[in-house]
């Protein structure tokens, strides 16, 4: 049954059907071939109690935030900051673009949307300064990936509410892998530059002054980043009430720079609608196929599947994660954890392991996902940023940033406590 599933699974994606349609048509599928009822009487049921449900608010919030900051210009002046204090290092703005990846991480909550607005104002500066340009373009495609990983997070907000794990908790275990893994995407444009020097572009010099006088555009994301994540964990907002005073600082800001007009708002607010419908639709058709995989035992018999292997606890967990990077090649991320999520997470469980770490390692595996051929969504985004050229340069660009990932993953599994280190001080 696993095996029939997959096969129609792939079968969908592979004839280009939308994500969504993907997994609702298996739901139907799998209901009609292995259920004696029909299970498609409860969807509206289903749709309703789902679509209600108040941590999902989070998503249009964070997306939101994101398109303000972006629209208000906010995002090109840290970028421009960060440039200052990082520009030095040997790849120059290829740092820039990590960093400012990690920033804008820290309040948008979506790589796709991180990729997207550093890759609106990085890619531009290729020619200008004589990059490598597929190794740039790396930087952009991986330093997105890093939206999903860092707080505030949409994806570590559907893990929790797929497993029933603290969302607080998730979000602390997120700091410290996601900055370590910030830094080995900046460690491997330093070895490569070190090795290819002209793949580095014309250096970047900034006098101390000139750092200085740029911290001020540095403080936006950071202000609205302890706006959404302080109010968190100070107790006086939930994660969808914090999402919402973020948008409300944005705002502000926005306001005072002048940028806050009704024709802003107008194109930030269609925007966040388009992508928030995309969003709900994959999350309403996967939520009913939960349902449908739940009744017809598919997910019992992956458990009893696995346990039959008679492997010890961390050789079931290599063949979990080997099987989510295969599997990441193949499904957008989104549909990806929120299928695997519910079928997974109560293997992993049962083996002792802990579902707040599991839920960090999933984010590392998904964000491999996103720029990994030939489903990776970032490698897509970045590619329709720059307009030209091939499609395989984007990909060669981020496969050193793969084997980043791949170490970011060993050290996750040798060392649980990466991510297990800052929950344990609070909780």
């Amino acid at each position: 049954m696993v095996f029939k599933t997959l096969g129609i699974l792939v079968l969908l994606i592979g004839a280009a059907v939308p994500i969504a349609a993907s997994l609702g048509w298996l739901a139907l599928i799998l209901q009609f071939l292995e259920s004696p009822m029909p299970l498609h009487r409860a969807l509206g049921d289903m749709v309703w109690q789902t679509g209600t449900d108040f941590l999902l608010v989070a998503i249009p919030m964070f997306v939101l935030l994101g398109e303000i900051l972006l629209r208000a210009g906010i995002t090109e002046r840290m970028y421009d900051g960060i440039v200052k204090w990082l520009g030095w290092l040997p790849g120059g703005l290829m740092h820039s673009n990590i960093g400012s990846s990690a920033l804008f991480a820290a309040t948008s909550g979506s790589s796709v949307a991180t990729a997207a607005t550093i890759g609106t104002v990085a890619i531009p500066q290729i020619e200008k300064r004589g990059y490598n340009e597929p190794l740039f373009l790396g930087t952009i495609a991986a330093g997105g990936t890093l939206g999903i990983l860092i707080p505030p997070s949409i994806n570590l907000i559907l893990y929790g509410l797929l497993t029933d794990t603290s969302v607080p908790e998730l979000y602390l275990a997120g700091f410290m892998p996601g900055l370590v893994l910030a830094l080995l995407f900046m460690a491997t444009v330093v070895a490569l530059c070190r090795i290819r020097p002209e793949w580095g572009g014309k250096p970047i010099v900034a006098s101390w002054r000139q750092r200085f006088a740029a911290l001020p555009a540095l403080l936006p994301p950071l202000g609205i980043f302890i706006v959404v994540v302080g109010s968190i964990y100070a107790g006086l907002a939930t994660p969808t009430e914090a999402a919402a005073l973020g948008v409300v600082a944005a705002m502000i800001l926005a306001a005072f720079n002048r940028a806050l007009t009704l024709d802003m708002l107008r194109q930030a607010i269609e925007s966040t609608m388009r992508t928030t419908s995309m969003i709900m639709l994959i999350i309403l058709a996967a939520v009913f196929l939960n349902f449908v995989l739940s009744v017809i035992g598919l997910t019992q018999a992956l458990a009893d599947f696995v346990t039959g292997l008679g492997l010890t606890p961390y050789q079931t967990m290599f063949l979990i994660v080997g099987l989510l990077l295969i599997l990441g090649c193949f499904m957008e991320t989104l549909s990806m954890l929120l299928t695997t999520a519910p079928l997974i997470t109560p293997i992993v469980v049962a083996l002792g392991f802990d579902p707040v770490w599991f839920g960090i390692l999933l984010m590392v595996l998904l964000e491999t996902a996103l720029i990994t051929p030939p489903i990776g969504i970032n490698l897509y985004v970045v590619q329709g940023i720059r307009k030209r050229g091939a499609m395989a340069d984007v990909m060669i660009g981020a496969a050193p940033f793969v084997i980043a990932l791949g170490l970011m993953i060993v050290l996750l599994l040798a060392f649980p406590q990466i991510a297990l280190w800052l929950p344990s001080l609070i909780y």
